[in-house]
């Protein structure tokens, strides 16, 4: 069930991002939705490791 905090965002692909990105997260174990966040959560892990954590202001509406 949706986790109504969560914030959502939709995006257009091309259809072949779409099959490699369900082929990849089949392959997994992952839904593509779970596979989308593993990638975010990499690129931000990568990011922070390079140029330093990113803070979240206390007042920010996540």
């Amino acid at each position: 069930m949706r986790n109504k905090n969560n914030k959502h965002f939709g995006i257009e692909v091309p259809p072949e991002l779409h099959y490699k990105l369900h082929y990849i997260a089949k392959y997994y174990g992952r839904s593509a939705n779970g596979q989308i966040l593993y990638l975010i959560r990499q690129a931000i892990k990568e990011f922070e490791t390079t140029e330093g954590e990113i803070e979240i202001p206390a007042n920010k509406e996540q």
